[in-house]
């Protein structure tokens, strides 16, 4: 197969803001007196807010309407956004850096393939808002990971289809999501684990060599 292009996750991929969500998380659930563990925060990796507001509610010792439960993800938003004004440049590893740099040399498109709404902001304050040929997030798309639709629009906004595309996931939830839109995957992190994904990468870095044998094109 030869890959032309490479979509990334961004949150446990690229980036970590896990200690954002888990803070803006764990400070909604106090409020509610809803228990909220580490455990917990995992479970929300690659799915939609709603999807992770209704992990957290599952808790809860009483129902919310859809309007309650609107206004409690524009709290957490609210307060996830007020802690990524910590993130900057320097929380961008070499290694990543590195690893991007190399990609692109290759001759491979890159894009960004997000659930997140908060994407372009945090790829800003990474100081990447300009480097990927493109970006697909969260206020793109009607259907989060699992489904592939924010996978098949950054294939599409690269001009690729999916069978030329490599997705790189973190998350069990975006490896099926990858499958299902046709693409082929790697795993790192926990996904790492993942017997669907054709490459299980220990670190980012280790992409670039394990591409160097598929014949990249422009």
């Amino acid at each position: 197969m030869e890959i032309k292009g490479v979509i990334f996750d961004l949150d446990g991929v690229l980036c970590s803001t896990d200690r954002f969500h888990f803070a803006a998380w764990q400070s909604l659930a106090q409020e509610l007196h809803i228990p909220f563990t580490e455990a917990d925060n995992r479970r929300m990796r690659g799915v939609s807010r709603m999807e992770s507001l209704d992990i957290l509610l599952k808790k809860a010792p009483r129902a919310f309407s859809p309007a309650e439960k609107q206004a409690l993800a524009e709290k957490k938003n609210g307060r996830y956004r007020v802690l990524l004004a910590g993130l900057s440049p320097a929380d961008l590893a070499a290694d990543t850096r590195r690893a991007l740099d190399d990609l692109r040399a290759m001759g491979l498109k890159l894009a960004v393939g997000s659930s997140s709404r908060n994407a372009r902001c945090i790829l800003g304050r990474l100081g990447l808002e300009d480097f990927f040929d493109a970006v697909a997030d969260g206020t793109e798309i009607a259907r989060s990971k699992p489904d592939p639709e924010v996978f098949l629009l950054a294939a599409k906004k690269l001009e690729l289809p999916p069978a030329r595309c490599l997705v790189v996931e973190d998350a069990f939830a975006g490896i099926s999501a990858a499958v299902a839109g046709g693409f082929a995957a790697a795993g790192l992190g926990d996904a790492r684990a993942d017997p669907r994904a054709r490459f299980h990468l220990a670190s980012l870095g280790e992409l670039a060599p394990l591409l160097a044998g598929v014949p990249a094109g422009r």
